[in-house]
């Protein structure tokens, strides 16, 4: 049985599921995006970031979107991460790491009774109420006819189960030195709790 999951939620046209450099996602779900084509299945437990591809391909698929990929601020990063703290009081998590980077989140989260997908659908619902409630929602501009706005993660998540006390170790040592990788300062969070297995 796994101790914990690694979880990566991708905001709003972060990874699309035809980048050129693999996804998660099965299938592609807008036409306009499908054009550029099918989903690109990885099974990767490594990330794929840094992986040779046609980057020109994959900016242009961005601008076939509905919506502008989102970028959070710092303020919308602070409120998902008020968000977030809210639903790990509410449901009991145990969060070992987490990073708000501008286009995606990464957590540590031990083992639950809720699966990492339903942990990872619980967060990010509970991040977009905060960004509602707070008057920050990143695609504020574009209600839907309803007046609903769209939504802020994309679908779908990328997890690892960590199965030993060393992989759990390294994926909080990865997650941690994310923001200063993308020049910023290290993330300290209310909600995180020291690992000490």
């Amino acid at each position: 049985m796994a101790l914990a999951s690694h979880l990566v939620l991708s905001a709003y046209g972060f990874w699309l599921p035809n980048d050129p450099r693999g996804s998660w996602s099965d299938f592609v779900g807008a036409y306009k995006l499908y054009q550029f084509g099918h989903a690109t299945r990885t099974t990767s437990r490594h990330s794929v970031a840094g992986a040779p591809h046609d980057a020109e391909a994959r900016l242009s698929a961005k601008k076939a979107l509905k919506y502008p990929p989102i970028l959070f601020s710092g303020f919308q990063a602070r409120a998902i991460g008020r968000g977030f703290a809210e639903c790990v009081r509410g449901v009991g998590l145990t969060i070992w790491a987490c990073a708000i980077l501008s286009d995606h989140a990464h957590m540590v989260i031990a083992e639950h009774r809720l699966s990492p997908d339903q942990v990872a659908n619980l967060l990010k619902g509970g991040s977009t109420r905060r960004l509602v409630r707070e008057g920050i929602h990143p695609l504020a501009a574009f209600p839907t006819r309803t007046g609903r706005l769209p939504k802020a993660w994309a679908r779908g998540q990328w997890k690892v189960f960590l199965d030993t006390p060393e992989e759990v170790r390294r994926a909080i040592a990865y997650v941690e030195a994310n923001p200063p990788r993308q020049g910023l300062l290290p993330q300290r969070w209310s909600f995180v709790t020291p690992y000490e297995g």
